[in-house]
């Protein structure tokens, strides 16, 4: 092992370099375990994947102390990208959660000794409802180890910090076993983007999911307009509820013809252009604009609008009908403020 982690910072030696060694150290130490794991993982993983993957209840993952905390994480990843999973805790399984147990069930167990008192305690239980018992433990000859249908081995580790005690390298390996367990089952499942979308609604990730029908005004909330009509005559019409920059010009049958902003109403007065606002519309609108197929990600709606500099995107069928109108106002809150960062500009 790196000397900087038998030896480490002392209290009165605050040096950086000293500092950055040690940090580095034990960095060094958990990702070499980690590596080794995977170069040494064999059928047994294997198993072990097609034992979840076949799991028609739910992925019951436990342990206790840092275990624990790191089988609720393995437990929150297998939830989230397809494998219906909860945590037990494995002391309060012995005062009524056993309940949460079905037969149809698999129970993941981390324990590094393959002794922790707790989860002994637990194993005749759940020995005694048939359900198969997949262990991430250091010791297969180990209480766990003989009680489990399948083990995926730890290895023998050396702990990261300096007296050798403190769970690190051991918790970093389960996680990472844990990992590699879930998202290989994710990737068996065929588990998709619109899957993941599902079950992570809310935060910026959910929102990087979302469909742009989602955050759109629907047609019924836009300004529309028909090729004849006169400028004067849009603008005269009563707002929608939710007032918006932009009106989407339909031709005969429907479809999108072109757009007219506010901005292009502006430009008109500017250049006192002022005999154009009793024309038709179609002859200052902006003909074949920038526009986005219903189904399409937030996340590149807005990359559309940031790079062509646009305020309004209309949202379209495919048969070039409009079915609303994405409004940068509509997006503040919805997606990271840089991705906002665009100019007010007619859409072209």
């Amino acid at each position: 092992m790196d000397d900087a982690v038998t030896n480490p910072v002392t209290a009165g030696d605050h040096a950086d370099g000293d500092i950055l060694a040690h940090g580095r150290a034990i960095l060094r130490a958990e990702g070499d375990a980690v590596l080794r794991a995977a170069e040494g993982l064999d059928a047994a993983f294997c198993r072990a994947v097609r034992l979840v993957e076949s799991c028609t209840g739910s992925v019951v993952v436990t342990g206790i102390g840092k275990a624990g905390l790191v089988a609720r994480k393995i437990s929150a990843t297998l939830a989230s990208t397809g494998t219906p999973s909860h945590f037990l805790h494995p002391a309060e399984a012995m005062h009524g959660d056993l309940g949460a147990l079905r037969r149809d069930d698999v129970v993941l167990a981390l324990s590094q000794s393959g002794e922790t008192e707790e989860i002994v305690r637990l194993l005749p239980h759940v020995a005694a409802r048939g359900i198969a018992i997949v262990a991430l433990t250091a010791r297969p000859d180990s209480t766990l180890g003989r009680a489990a249908r399948v083990v995926v081995p730890t290895g023998t580790v050396r702990e990261a910090c300096a007296l050798g005690l403190a769970p690190s390298t051991s918790t970093s390996l389960m996680l990472a076993l844990g990992d590699a367990l879930a998202l290989v089952t994710s990737g068996l499942r065929q588990f998709t983007p619109e899957d993941f979308a599902a079950r992570h609604p809310g935060g910026s990730l959910g929102r990087q999911l979302t469909l742009v029908e989602d955050a759109m005004r629907p047609l019924a909330e836009c300004r529309i307009a028909a090729l004849s009509d006169s400028v004067r005559a849009v603008f005269a019409r009563p707002l929608p509820a939710r007032r918006t920059g932009a009106v989407m010009i339909l031709d005969p049958a429907g479809a999108l013809a072109g757009i007219f902003t506010d901005s292009d109403l502006a430009r008109l007065f500017e250049r006192r252009h002022d005999a154009a606002l009793d024309e038709p519309i179609s002859g200052v609108m902006t003909s074949r604009p920038t526009t986005i197929p219903a189904g399409t990600r937030l996340r590149d709606a807005v990359a559309i609008l940031e790079a062509r500099r646009l305020s309004e995107l209309p949202v379209v069928d495919r048969a070039g009908r409009p079915v609303g109108l994405l409004d940068i106002v509509d997006l503040v809150g919805l997606v990271p403020p840089e991705a906002l960062a665009v100019s007010p500009a007619a859409a072209a």
